[in-house]
């Protein structure tokens, strides 16, 4: 079973990537679980069709503890499982707190069985609050891809979010699997992307092209490949679930000074004026 955890700046696409991306390994014909680290509990719309799916926390103050799995997982497009761990009370408490007592539910019962091949964990912006980084803190997830795009402030978060792995690469045993470019359009996008991966040592595993038929297919509640399979956009997702199940280089990355981050974009970000 791989473990994943997918960060990146808040905006940038997480939960879009990823359920996008877990259509594509399921489609392939794996046995996926998406859970959703976000107090919005949007991490698992698109794979069930828009339902809304009761959170781990709403679920534990409402019922208590004594809860059965099938009350919190839900299976979705191409028998993905999924699970929203939620969050406090606006304004009470730590959302991060959600993710581990979500996390330690799922275990107890019995959510991480042997026929899984991937986990993902669908985190919340970048890794700055001990909760959030409970995922790679805790050694739960191995693998860690950060999506970015050629904007500086998702740049940024990547580098911020590199530091993090760094941290607790040691302890946690994660590594960086990659960075996911989920497009912009913005000037010397893919060079940027790249070099900026080579800076932290590891790769750009892939370059996800902007197109208007991701918005469409979330408008009718669905991923891509669910919505509209013989479309490019489509196969751009298969292709990002192939590079990932593919994949075979892990990192402890490098994390760059912002004086060098501020380079890379003169350099490669600006090619136009």
């Amino acid at each position: 079973m791989r473990q994943i955890a997918i960060y990146g700046k808040g905006g940038i696409g997480k939960s879009t990537t990823t359920q996008n991306l877990t259509a594509g390994l399921g489609e392939m014909g794996h046995q996926v679980m998406i859970v959703g680290c976000d107090p919005k509990a949007d991490s698992t719309r698109l794979v069930l069709g828009g339902l809304a799916q009761k959170s781990v926390l709403d679920t534990l103050r409402e019922e208590g503890e004594e809860i059965e799995l099938e009350s919190i997982m839900k299976s979705g497009v191409f028998g993905i499982r999924c699970v929203e761990s939620g969050g406090p009370e606006p304004g009470v408490g730590c959302a991060g707190r959600g993710i581990i007592t979500s996390i330690n539910m799922l275990e107890s019962l019995g959510a991480y069985t042997d026929d899984l091949d991937y986990v993902f964990y669908d985190v919340l912006g970048d890794v700055v609050c001990g909760g959030f980084a409970m995922p790679i803190r805790e050694g739960k997830a191995q693998e860690i891809y950060i999506v970015a795009s050629g904007e500086l402030m998702a740049l940024y978060a990547a580098n911020n979010i590199s530091k993090g792995i760094l941290k607790f690469a040691s302890t946690g045993g994660c590594r960086l699997g990659g960075i996911i470019c989920n497009s912009r359009k913005v000037d010397g996008e893919r060079d940027l992307l790249e070099a900026f991966a080579k800076e932290l040592g590891s790769q750009m595993i892939y370059f996800v092209p902007r197109d208007n038929l991701v918005q469409r297919a979330e408008i009718n509640k669905k991923t891509v490949i669910d919505f509209a399979p013989a479309e490019a956009q489509a196969d751009a997702y298969r292709g990002l679930a192939k590079a990932i199940a593919e994949n075979d280089m892990f990192v402890v990355p490098q994390p760059m000074e912002q004086d060098r981050l501020e380079d890379l974009m003169m350099k490669h970000g600006f090619l136009g004026l």
